[in-house]
């Protein structure tokens, strides 16, 4: 019995002819890989190729994210270990990417290779999606004939990288969540159940408790000015947002600040080591020099206080100082990762220790945010019942007084 056939549907093209003219159209086919064949023998080259009634007219192109990046250079690194051509690679690559975005991106790095451009090359043209130590990785695989190799480290860099990021953005969040809904609830009951309460109170004809006094004055303030305390929250977030990305200074006393924070500091700090560790590890695995590697290493630091640290640990190693000891005269680095580094530079396998002081750190920072989610948890619960329960009570004071009276 034959094999049952695919469904035939209408595919939709972008492409240019040999002269270079841009063309369109629609074709009837079974996948999107028979459409660009079929267009390639009329002498188009297809740079985008999507199901009619998709992607061209719902949902814009999509914003490319750091874990785009890292998935693309993932299968990027697969296929070329699997011995797939780089051009073709880039051909499957954008086949099955569904944000439009990342497919253009993609067919534009590939233009250019195709046109005699090295890939280092091609990628530093788009420093929006691949910064400096992505791009000098790649022209130290492309240099050494190891491109695949780099490729699967800069994917395995990337990965652990954008995951570390998620979670000090789940450590940053939560205590945000807890303040935000506290505020949510106590501005309803202010605005919503106290004034039912305080028209009851008008008829009493005594002086109510200075505490429920308090909580009706509260209420009519806010009713009357939430919307100027609504503005002033968010031009004071708008401010602060303009401040930090016009001024260096102001970014580099919030990093100073935040590394101070009670918990979250510490999970700021620990991340930060386990990124000094993870960058030094690629870079120096890749053949990268030292104090080059070190270059790198400052620059993806992500904070003001370990980039400065940076520059003086690779100022002390340039002169001639063991790595071990410029982190240990940085004054910042814990005592375990400067022993590990130790053991590192003496046995010659200083990216094997790196590595493990990156996923020690990276393992400490994932269990100091599931620990700070379920220490929030009831924090939550028990700020809630402080407003909920101090406003209640503030309500029901003067009639518990008018029971006790009667």
């Amino acid at each position: 019995m034959a094999a049952k056939q695919s469904k035939s549907v209408t595919f939709v093209w972008q492409g240019k002819d040999k002269s270079g003219r841009k063309v369109n159209g629609e074709m009837q086919s079974t996948s999107i890989a028979l459409v660009k064949a079929e267009l390639r023998k009329q002498g188009i080259n297809a740079t985008k190729v999507t199901k009619k009634g998709m992607s061209l007219s719902f949902g814009g192109k999509g914003k490319i994210t750091p874990m785009d990046i890292a998935l693309f250079t993932r299968q990027l690194a697969t296929m070329m270990k699997a011995g797939v051509p780089l051009l073709q690679a880039f051909d499957i690559t954008a086949e099955g990417v569904e944000k439009e975005a990342l497919r253009d991106l993609i067919v534009k790095i590939k233009n250019e290779v195709a046109s005699g451009s090295t890939l280092a090359d091609s990628l530093s043209k788009q420093p929006e999606y691949f910064d400096d130590l992505y791009c000098s990785l790649v022209g130290s695989g492309e240099q050494s004939g190891a491109l695949e190799t780099l490729l699967d480290r800069i994917a395995t860099y990337k990965e652990k990288t954008e995951a570390l990021k998620a979670k000090i953005k789940k450590a940053m969040n939560y205590p945000i969540a807890v303040v935000v809904i506290a505020m949510i609830v106590t501005v309803i009951l202010l605005v919503k159940v106290v004034p039912q309460f305080e028209e009851v109170f008008q008829g009493f004809g005594a002086e109510l408790p200075a505490f429920t006094q308090m909580v009706i004055g509260l209420s009519e303030f806010v009713q009357a000015y939430w919307f100027i305390a609504l503005g002033g929250i968010i031009a004071s977030i708008f401010i602060l947002k303009k401040v930090l990305a016009k001024s260096q200074k102001a970014r580099d006393t919030k990093d100073r600040f935040v590394l101070k924070l009670p918990i979250v500091g510490e999970i700021l700090d620990k991340s930060a080591v386990a990124r000094f560790a993870r960058t030094l590890a690629t870079t120096f695995a890749a053949g990268v020099p030292l104090v080059d590697a070190l270059d790198s290493v400052a620059g993806a630091a992500g904070n003001v206080v370990y980039s400065d640290a940076t520059k003086r640990i690779k100022e002390d190693v340039s002169t001639g100082q063991q790595l071990q000891f410029a982190m240990k005269s940085s004054g910042i680095f814990p005592s375990m990762a400067i022993q590990m580094v130790s053991i590192g530079e003496e046995s010659g396998a200083l990216d094997e220790m790196l590595d493990k002081v990156a996923t020690f750190y990276e393992t400490e920072v994932d269990n100091m945010v599931d620990g700070l989610t379920s220490l929030m948890e009831p924090i939550i619960m028990s700020v809630l019942g402080v407003l909920v329960g101090g406003l209640i009570i503030a309500m029901y004071l003067p009639i518990f007084q008018l029971g006790a009276v009667v």
